[in-house]
């Protein structure tokens, strides 16, 4: 075989005495070349022959250090401290650019970071965190208002709006430090304030500075797209960002968009009191889901009030003393929405068009997203992508499980591949929206022989005691060796459920290995055994905990 340079990142040598112990421990199995460095906490060396790396780690465990896996460092890998400024130059400062800083550093790697705007990104500052706050609390001032109980008497008063969201910017504030700001000093990386373009393949001009660097990261999410409707431009409409900011209330608020966004601010406004109505191009909601979710989503938008215009073909948007008329054409009829407050949640676009990244030899997208390879590289072999600027699933956890993966290819020596393949999604409505795997047109597009399970949300006394029983359980299994494809989950909780339905996809579970699973009774979670049970069997018809 082909000579190859491994590492092993050790913990408990704390010494060159300890560098000695574990360079004699190597060299006794089989390995040249081995370079121990006890202030990284790693050790390099080079094999020439074949056999089991894992005598190595094994090796090393003998000493009475403890050694993580062995690693195969690649051809190309990057010489820190040689060439650049910098051996790693992140362009954004959100969920791939700590991750990817923070495992550079680890690595030795001379890192700085580039942010134009607030440090932390979409997720902390106007995505995940301020949204999934004032939606707990639309939650609480709904029930308040309307409860499913016989004999409580709850009552919600009027909504202080501006104080919702100076609580909302606290937490924000409070979490932009502890988990982004704060960790600048803490990992000792730079941060540069100021928008970054590229010059040339190596280097970046940031405030008319110059800067070099062995490898780049380009990690700047995205923002809100804004359709092309005759008038949008002349009217004051809303963004995710700005209805966030809102102090007061509206009576009416009309939504352009129905997908994530869409569905969890919609909600959002009606469970505070406005009334809200969704409109969408399409025909079905959801349309990349089963058929199954989709309806259980219709229904319970409609249950609760939400006014749901589907097919709908935008012919202008006009402005009258204060209120917003949306033109639309719905199966051939014309119809205006009017309402005080507009909302444009259509997608996102990936934030690239600042970058010049012509000059940098980066290829990029129809929609301006940076194309990249399975290891995060993009046409320019230095210049890595990640997260929403890539037009993937636009989660912060993938984006931060992207950002480390640059960090160990860019400076790390490695070849790790991404591997989207079981990415949970979840819509934080109430119940609320969760998928992870294939769905059933997914599944057998790819070739399998499918079988489905649908349990309508009814048949989980979880539900049945909580007295919320709209949505459903649908599990995709392989017909032929009863592995579980996809699992999708319309319920209270759906997001917590899901994790334990992403192992049974990415490590390969099979149906059987789910009903032989042991569920708590009266959790949401217990649905997917007996969704798995469904398969075969009527669950309405055992008693409860039976299998």
């Amino acid at each position: 075989m082909a000579e190859q340079q491994l590492r092993i990142k050790v913990e408990g040598m704390t010494c060159t005495g300890c560098e000695g112990h574990v360079v004699e421990a190597l060299e006794d199995v089989g390995a040249k070349q081995v370079s121990a460095n006890f202030r990284k906490g790693e050790v390099k060396f080079t094999v020439d022959e074949s056999g089991e790396l894992s005598r190595f780690s094994e090796a090393i465990a003998k000493t009475d250090y403890n050694p993580g896996e062995v690693e195969i460092l690649t051809a190309d890998a990057t010489e820190l401290g040689v060439e650049g400024d910098y051996d790693l130059l992140i362009i954004g400062s959100g969920g791939s650019a700590f991750s990817a800083a923070i495992k550079a550093v680890e690595h030795g790697a001379r890192v700085a970071m580039i942010e134009r705007e607030t440090v932390g990104g979409t997720c902390v500052n106007i995505g995940c965190v301020p949204s999934k706050t004032m939606l707990r609390a639309g939650e609480i001032n709904h029930l308040a208002s309307k409860n499913p109980f016989d004999g409580l008497n709850t009552l919600a008063g009027k909504v202080d709006l501006a104080s919702l969201v100076g609580q909302k910017n606290t937490l924000v504030d409070d979490m932009r430090y502890k988990k982004y700001e704060g960790l600048v000093d803490d990992y000792g990386f730079d941060l540069i304030r100021g928008e970054a373009k590229f010059i040339d393949e190596k280097t970046v001009e940031v405030n008319g500075r110059q800067l070099t660097a062995q490898s780049f990261l380009i990690g700047t999410g995205a923002s809100p797209l804004i359709p092309n409707i005759t008038g949008l431009e002349e009217v004051d409409y809303l963004t995710s960002t700005s209805l966030l900011q809102l102090k007061e209330l509206p009576k009416r608020i009309a939504v352009i968009g129905s997908g994530y966004i869409a569905m969890e601010l919609g909600q959002l406004m009606h469970n505070l009191g406005a009334q809200v109505t969704l409109m969408q191009r399409s025909e079905r909601l959801l349309k990349e889901y089963d058929p199954e979710i989709s309806e259980a989503v219709t229904t319970f938008i409609q249950e609760q009030g939400i006014e749901l215009v589907t097919g709908a073909t935008y012919e202008k948007v006009e402005e009258v003393d204060g209120v917003k008329r949306i033109h639309i054409v719905v199966n051939g009829e014309k119809r205006i929405i009017e309402a005080e407050q507009l909302l444009i949640a259509a997608g996102r676009r990936p934030n690239t068009s600042a970058l010049n990244l012509e000059a940098a030899g980066v290829e990029v997208g129809q929609r301006g997203e940076v194309i990249i390879g399975d290891d995060l590289r993009t046409s320019n072999k230095r210049i890595f992508a990640a997260g929403d600027v890539t037009n993937g699933p636009q989660f912060v956890y993938v984006a931060a499980y992207q950002g480390g993966i640059v960090a160990d290819n860019a400076v790390g020596g490695l070849n790790r591949k991404s591997d989207l393949s079981t990415v949970p999604g979840v819509t934080f409505t109430n119940p609320g929206i969760a998928t992870v795997g294939l769905t059933e047109a997914q599944a057998k597009n790819k070739g399998y022989e499918v079988k489905t399970s649908v349990l309508p949300l009814d048949a989980v006394p979880r539900a049945l005691v909580n007295r919320e029983t709209t949505g459903v359980f649908k599990l995709v299994a392989d017909a032929t060796n009863h592995k579980i494809l996809g699992a999708h989950v319309v319920a209270e909780n759906a997001g917590d459920v899901i994790y334990a339905a992403t192992l049974a996809v990415k490590f390969g579970l099979t149906v059987e290995d789910i009903r032989e699973s042991l569920a708590p009774y009266l959790t949401m979670a217990e649905g997917l055994k007996l969704a798995a049970l469904t398969f075969d069997k009527d669950v309405n018809k055992l008693s409860c905990c039976a299998g």
